[in-house]
């Protein structure tokens, strides 16, 4: 019983973590990367459809991403969609191939980016501590209802710590990684 509420505990401080780097991966960091773009949906046919479904995203260069529709009829939807898309970004489209340049970030942009980067953190943290508490409850009602004894009870809270500790370390290693990115000129 213990164990069980240990595995859940960490598959879901692990899906906490994943979801955390997901969204900051998301974020500009003044390099392209295809999944600046991932968030940007097109209108395929009267659908809102995810750019990665109607055009092929590279990397050209550290400052250039280049969108290859799969119709060349899509080539104008898929220049407006990232227009609008609200990431700053201005594209350039030559013949089927769109150019998408991305502009370095300004000082005060960056210092923004970073608090927006703690804020998310933060928020991810309060969700670990969210589910240590939930899987301690689930403990204690166990002990409450004497199907553990109380030094079984101890060592799982211990164990559920443990868990807790090792998440946190794993998130401030993704904040720190994220705000070196964020700040590199």
């Amino acid at each position: 019983m213990i164990d069980d509420i240990l595995k859940d505990a960490k598959i879901r401080m692990g899906k906490t973590a994943d979801s955390l780097e997901s969204e900051l991966s998301r974020m500009r960091t003044g390099r392209a990367h295809p999944s600046l773009l991932e968030s940007v949906k097109v209108d395929y046919y009267g659908a809102e459809s995810p750019l990665s479904q109607v055009a092929n995203v590279n990397i050209e260069d550290a400052r250039m991403l280049t969108v290859t529709p799969w119709e060349q009829s899509m080539v104008a939807a898929v220049e407006k969609a990232i227009i609008n898309s609200n990431l700053g970004l201005n594209p350039n489209t030559a013949g089927t191939v769109i150019r998408v340049p991305v502009p370095p970030m300004t000082e005060e942009r960056r210092r923004d980016m970073v608090k927006m980067v703690r804020a998310e953190t933060e928020n991810t943290r309060v969700a670990i501590r969210n589910i240590r508490r939930d899987a301690n409850g689930d403990l204690k009602e166990l002990e409450k209802e004497k199907e553990i004894s109380q030094d079984d009870l101890r060592k799982g809270e211990d164990g559920v710590q443990k868990l807790t500790d090792a998440a946190i370390k794993n998130i401030d290693a993704v904040l720190a990684k994220k705000e070196a990115d964020l700040m590199e000129v």
